[in-house]
C-alpha cells in the first residue's frame, strides 16, 4: 500500500498526503470534473486570481479532516463508540462537493421546481455512478450511504461535525483559500489553533458525544465567524459578482423554460461545457426571440464581462419592516413579473432587469459544545455567551449590514427607491 501513497503540493497546506482509497476516488471522472468547476463561480470577473477550483478545495478539506482525526486520536480519553464512521470521514471530506453544479452555488439559488436540488442532495447523481461506487467498494457496500449521510448532515456519528457543523473543516479551508486567491486579507482564520482546540465532548443534557472546542480556542472560532462575514460582504456578495450571477441564472432559467435544456442536464457539465452547450443550442433556434437573446446578447455579454449595471442599491437597514427576501427566493414567477414590467418601462428587453437580495440564513451558524477551563461543558448557540463568545450577540446586525438589495439593468438606467420598494411590498 505504501507504494500507492501520493503527495500533492498545495499553496495553503503545503504537502497533502493521499492514501490508496483517496487516489481511487480522485481518479474517477466524477471527481476529475471538479477541476473545471470554479470554487467561486464568477468571482474571477472581479478578482482575477479567483480561478481556483472545487478540486483544490476538496483536497484541502480532506487534508484538514485527516489531520483533525489524528490529533483527536492522540488525545484519546473517549470510548470506542465515539469513533463510529471515522474510517469514511476523510472520504466524506473529499467528496463533500461532488454534486456541485457549473459555477458552484449560483444555480442553487433558483427556486424553480424544474431545477434540481442543492449540491449536497444532487451528490446522489454521482454516487450512483459505477466508477465512484467501484472506488468506494473496499470500504464496504454501505460506504456510499454512510458518506452521503455525513455530507448531508444526517449522520449520527459523533465525529460528523468535522464535515458538517459549526466547526466543520469545509469552512476552515474555503475561507483561507478564497481569501488567498482573491488577494484579500479578510478570510484569515487561525486554523491551527482551532485544530489544536478541538475536543470530543459529552452533551451535558443528553450525554451523547460530539465534536466541540476547548475554551482556549474560542477566540479562533470567533475569528472564523468574523472572517465569514467579511468574505460575504467583500467578495461573495460584491456587486460585480452578484451582477454576473444574476445574468447567469437568468440565462439558465430561460434555457430551461424554452426547452433548450432539460433540468436533469444541469447535473454533470463543467462551467464551460454548460455555457457552451446553451450557446450552441440557442444558435440553432434563431427563430425564437429568447434563443436569439441568449446566443447574441446575454451569453456574449457574460463571456466578455459586459455585466448588468446597478440601477439601485439599498442597504438592508434602509428597508425598515420590509424584508422581501423570502418571497423573492420562493416565488420565481412573481419576481419575474415585477422584473419584466420594470424592463418594459425602462425600454429594455424582457429579462434584462434583475432584482438581487441574497440571503444566507446560516452565515453565523453556531451550535457548539465548549469545554470551560474548569472542565465544565456547555452548549453555545447562535446568541453566543457573554464573556465567552460575545460575537454571537451582534450577528443579526452583522448579517443585516452585509446584505444589499440591488436592482441591475442590462443597460445603464436609474430607478427610484420608493417605486421599487412599493412594487416589492405588493409582492
Amino acid at each position: 500500500m505504501s507504494s500507492r501513497l501520493r503527495t500533492v503540493r498545495d499553496p495553503l497546506w503545503n504537502t497533502i498526503r493521499l492514501d490508496e482509497t483517496a487516489i481511487r476516488i480522485i481518479d474517477t471522472p466524477a471527481f476529475q470534473r471538479l477541476r473545471y468547476i470554479r470554487q467561486l463561480g464568477f468571482a474571477h470577473l472581479v478578482y482575477p486570481g479567483a480561478t481556483h477550483t472545487r478540486f483544490d478545495h476538496a483536497l484541502g478539506v480532506h487534508h484538514l479532516v485527516t489531520t483533525a482525526l489524528r490529533l483527536l486520536r492522540e488525545r484519546g480519553g473517549v470510548p470506542d463508540e465515539v469513533w463510529l464512521d471515522h474510517e469514511v470521514l476523510p472520504y466524506a471530506a473529499l467528496l463533500h462537493d461532488i454534486g456541485h453544479y457549473a459555477y458552484s452555488h449560483a444555480l442553487e439559488e433558483l427556486s424553480d421546481d424544474r431545477v434540481p436540488a442543492d449540491h449536497e442532495e444532487a451528490s446522489g447523481y454521482f454516487f450512483d455512478g459505477p466508477e465512484l461506487r467501484a472506488a468506494l467498494a473496499p470500504l464496504g457496500s454501505d460506504a456510499p450511504d454512510r458518506i452521503r449521510a455525513l455530507i448531508r448532515g444526517q449522520s449520527d456519528a459523533p465525529l460528523r461535525g468535522l464535515v458538517s457543523g459549526s466547526l466543520d473543516l469545509d469552512k476552515q479551508d474555503y475561507l483561507r483559500r478564497d481569501a488567498r486567491f482573491c488577494g484579500v486579507p479578510y478570510g484569515e482564520v487561525d486554523v491551527d489553533r482551532l485544530l489544536q482546540g478541538m475536543v470530543l465532548l459529552q452533551d451535558p443534557e443528553h450525554g451523547l458525544w460530539e465534536l466541540g472546542v476547548h475554551e482556549k480556542a474560542v477566540a479562533a472560532l470567533e475569528s472564523l465567524l468574523f472572517a465569514k462575514y467579511q468574505m460575504f460582504r467583500n467578495v461573495y456578495w460584491h456587486h460585480g459578482v452578484r451582477a454576473a450571477t444574476a445574468l447567469y441564472k437568468r440565462i439558465i432559467e430561460e434555457a430551461v423554460r424554452i426547452d433548450l435544456l432539460r433540468p436533469d442536464e444541469l447535473l454533470g457539465p463543467t462551467d464551460e461545457e454548460l455555457l457552451y452547450e446553451v450557446s450552441r443550442r440557442a444558435s440553432l433556434h434563431g427563430d425564437d426571440a429568447v434563443a436569439r437573446r441568449l446566443a447574441r446578447r446575454w451569453i456574449p455579454a457574460l463571456r466578455n464581462r459586459r455585466l448588468p449595471k446597478r440601477a439601485l442599491e439599498l442597504p438592508a437597514s434602509e428597508l425598515g419592516e420590509l424584508d422581501p427576501a423570502p418571497w423573492l427566493h420562493n416565488d420565481l414567477q412573481a419576481r419575474r413579473r415585477i422584473e419584466d414590467a420594470m424592463a418594459v418601462e425602462l425600454d429594455l428587453e424582457p429579462g434584462e432587469v434583475f432584482i438581487d437580495f441574497p440571503m444566507k440564513s446560516a452565515m453565523f451558524q453556531l451550535d457548539v459544545l465548549v469545554q470551560r477551563r474548569d472542565g465544565a461543558v456547555e452548549r453555545v448557540g447562535s446568541g453566543g455567551r457573554p464573556g465567552l463568545l460575545d460575537l454571537g450577540r451582534v450577528t443579526d446586525e452583522l448579517y443585516r449590514s452585509a446584505r444589499l438589495l440591488r436592482v441591475y439593468t442590462f443597460e445603464r438606467r436609474a430607478l427610484s427607491a420608493e417605486d421599487v420598494l412599493a412594487r416589492l411590498a405588493q409582492g
